[in-house]
């Protein structure tokens, strides 16, 4: 489904990522780990189109993307939560989604899109008329989550969805990820939290210092006590 291949990013003169590589297969949990600042959050910025590559390839279904405007990736149908969620906190829940259905692909959808958000967040509903910014941290996620689903995604990008969240918070939006899977969803998730996206995925990589240092199935990750080592090396 997405494909990069010796990605290379710089921010002025300094290199941030190194000939990272990286495959995303249809209907699959993909995830990325790695400490605070070791390139996870660049690389989806690569993807989604807010930042440009010094070298490399972006391809979503045989179609390269790494020079596209991110609008028009967004029409391809790759959509992103962002770290921190960006909602907008003057607009109300309902018009929060609505702003994630204004390609036209998923305008013409937006009365089913809205309907499967509330059904996947029955508190969304409760709060449709309500503004996004007086929620609660997990409810903004939740309200993320849903303007992302609302632009009919083939592929979602999760940049760290627990982060600033409480444990039992947490664990509710690990399950809503793997509720948007068994829904057919293709998502690639970068996340701190080793064991619990590990054992959400179906594959993953470890990520240091903008270098990819390990990669496998989940269960060989997880099973691999390098992966812990390389992962706390980083922090």
């Amino acid at each position: 489904m997405l494909q990069v291949n010796d990605l290379d990013v710089h921010y002025g003169h300094a290199k941030a990522l190194y000939g990272v590589n990286l495959l995303i297969r249809k209907g699959e949990i993909t995830v990325m780990v790695g400490s605070n600042g070791a390139g996870k959050s660049t690389l989806m910025r690569c993807i989604s189109g807010i930042k440009k590559p010094s070298r490399g390839t972006i391809i979503l279904e045989n179609q390269p993307i790494e020079n596209m405007p991110c609008h028009k990736i967004v029409q391809q149908g790759l959509l992103q939560v962002p770290e921190g969620r960006k909602l907008f906190k003057s607009l109300t829940v309902q018009e929060n989604l609505e702003m994630g259905s204004m390609n036209f692909r998923a305008k013409t959808k937006r009365g089913e899109s809205l309907d499967y958000v509330y059904r996947l967040f029955p508190k969304l509903l409760e709060r449709k008329n309500q503004l996004a910014g007086t929620l609660s941290g997990g409810e903004q996620q939740m309200l993320a989550f849903g303007r992302a689903l609302m632009g009919l995604p083939r592929v979602l990008l999760l940049d760290e969805p627990s982060i600033g969240l409480a444990p039992l918070i947490i664990q509710e939006i690990f399950r809503t990820i793997k509720k948007i899977h068994l829904d057919g969803g293709t998502i690639f998730l970068v996340e701190q939290n080793l064991r619990a996206s590990l054992a959400l995925a179906q594959r993953g990589y470890v990520i240091e210092n903008g270098r990819i240092v390990l990669e496998g199935t989940s269960k060989q990750l997880l099973a691999d006590e390098r992966t812990v080592k390389a992962y706390l090396a980083a922090i």
